[in-house]
């Protein structure tokens, strides 16, 4: 291993609007070796995710952001290789959140060991993963679905949305997604079992659609875009409607400032809750969101789609297909197979 070269992903520069190539940098640097209670894992499989957009400004957020000339970081999946630690042995497979190389030195203790006999370790960075917990948490903390109301999903052929559509479906919900292709509707529909699906790209009158596919309006709207889809929903919310505010990816890439209608007074009239949320929030109750989460996978009740690349060196392209919206469901990286 002394000789393994290893590579890494910096951040060069900050985008300003869509990012790009210019943004990052690969880098080859030494494999470090692990201390007394660290291990040494190479990276399996590699998570890219909206929020990380936010993470590339300097602005003040809720995380903070990534360093000029830093290795970018993120959810991973790896093998332990070697192991100073007690708590794992080689050949374990672990996820934690890990800078983007194809080798890291971490911690025991900052890594989880997953079961690959509950699903394909790539579900620990999709529906067992960030992704689906943040559906969980913030559909049933947040949105609250009861049986016969009304959910709409924003985003829904995402990895958080259709994890969403799926657990308001379990509730016995009526479901109603949005999503930017037709081939992403058919899915959402005829694989997922939404009760209706819209194509923003080619509607010419979303509001008309929508007040056709919620004849009873809208309980709860799972918000992943934020923008005019997001303005649109907000005239049809019932009285006490739930609003997870979960992510605004349409306003990520802008530089006008995203001006839009006003939502005080529809949230006044419908006395509607609006709560924004990161999944942090809810870090202690992970294991009771992988728990119920795996069940339903193993199940088969609880469906899940991975667009997944090949290769270290397609990290970058895969994240800027998050803002293309060329992903179904969790985009992933596939660096290297196990051992």
């Amino acid at each position: 291993m002394s000789n393994e070269q290893n590579e890494q992903i910096v951040l060069a520069s900050r985008p300003e609007g869509m990012p790009n190539e210019e943004n990052f940098r690969y880098e080859t640097v030494e494999t470090n070796r692990p201390d007394e209670g660290q291990v040494l894992l190479k990276t399996l499989y590699l998570s890219v995710d909206p929020y990380m957009r936010g993470r590339m400004s300097d602005a003040k957020s809720y995380v903070a952001p990534f360093q000029i000339d830093e290795p970018l970081n993120g959810t991973v999946v790896a093998e332990v290789i070697e192991s100073r630690s007690e708590q794992l042995e080689v050949g374990d497979k672990v996820t934690g959140f890990l800078e983007w190389k194809k080798f890291n030195v971490a911690d025991g203790h900052t890594v989880r060991k997953i079961d690959d006999k509950i699903a394909p370790i790539s579900a620990y960075l999709s529906v067992l993963g960030l992704t689906g917990l943040t559906a969980y948490f913030g559909l049933y903390d947040i949105g609250e679905p009861k049986e016969g109301e009304t959910v709409v999903v924003s985003g829904a052929a995402g990895a958080v949305g259709t994890i969403a559509g799926q657990l308001a479906k379990l509730k016995g919900c009526r479901v109603v997604g949005i999503a930017g292709s037709d081939d992403k509707i058919d899915y959402i529909v005829n694989e997922l079992g939404f009760d209706a699906g819209l194509n923003y790209k080619k509607s010419d009158n979303l509001q008309k659609e929508l007040e056709e596919a919620c004849p009873n309006g809208v309980d709860v709207y799972f918000d992943n875009v934020g923008g005019e889809i997001s303005d649109a929903v907000m005239n049809l919310l019932n009285t006490h409607a739930r609003i997870p505010l979960c992510g605004a990816i349409s306003s990520y890439n802008r530089t006008d400032g995203d001006l839009g209608p006003r939502v005080q007074t529809k949230l006044i009239k419908t006395r509607a809750k609006i709560q924004g949320f990161v999944l942090n929030d809810y870090q202690d109750r992970f294991q009771e969101g992988t728990e119920f989460l795996a069940q339903y996978v193993q199940n088969d009740q609880l469906k899940y789609e991975e667009t997944i690349v090949e290769g270290f060196e397609s990290v970058t392209d895969a994240f800027f297909g998050l803002f293309q919206g060329t992903n179904l469901g969790k985009q992933l990286v596939k660096v290297a197979d196990p051992s």
